[in-house]
């Protein structure tokens, strides 16, 4: 694991990996690293809108996005037009790594989704996780992601989701 950070305004890619795969690379800039969380800013990367029902992610959002070294998630601020903030999506991943200008992500099929007033709270993607096997061929892994959606959802429904990422 580095340590070591990167400057605020560096260009860096974000690439998120799944299964082995890379499922997404977008560059972004850096906001802040403080050696173990380091924050980028991003605009919705994926080709047009995607609906997700409960939320709408569409060209013009913009995502600051927060990654911990030594955490099993990611909590990325999404904010659409006018900067009105929409809410937050947080990936259950593996503690991410930095190297060679890349920050990386392995998404471990774990979501869970936040509203801006934080009324709502949605566990997301159970049974993708199930199905993918993690508990069978990495059972620590899959306890450590587990651990890390149950404590992200407490937060949020205790009121204090945001203290995460001030």
């Amino acid at each position: 694991m580095s340590t070591s950070t990167v400057e605020p305004g560096t260009a860096i890619d974000v690439v998120l990996v799944k299964a082995g795969r890379t499922k997404l690379r977008y560059p972004a800039s850096v906001e802040s690293d403080d050696g173990t969380r380091l924050s980028v800013r991003a605009p919705w990367a994926a080709a047009g809108v995607r609906d997700f029902g409960f939320v709408r992610f569409e060209p013009g959002d913009v995502f600051t996005e927060h990654y911990w070294r030594d955490r099993w998630y990611a909590v990325k601020e999404v904010r659409g037009a006018g900067s009105v903030l929409k809410g937050w999506y947080c990936d259950i991943t593996r503690p991410a790594v930095v190297r060679d200008g890349e920050l990386i992500a392995e998404d471990l099929d774990l979501d869970l989704w936040v509203s801006a007033d934080g009324a709502t709270v949605l566990r997301l993607d159970e049974d993708e996780f199930a199905a993918s096997g993690l508990s069978e061929h990495d059972p620590k892994a899959a306890a450590h992601a587990l651990a890390a959606l149950d404590e992200l959802e407490l937060l949020a429904k205790l009121g204090k989701f945001t203290a995460l990422i001030d």
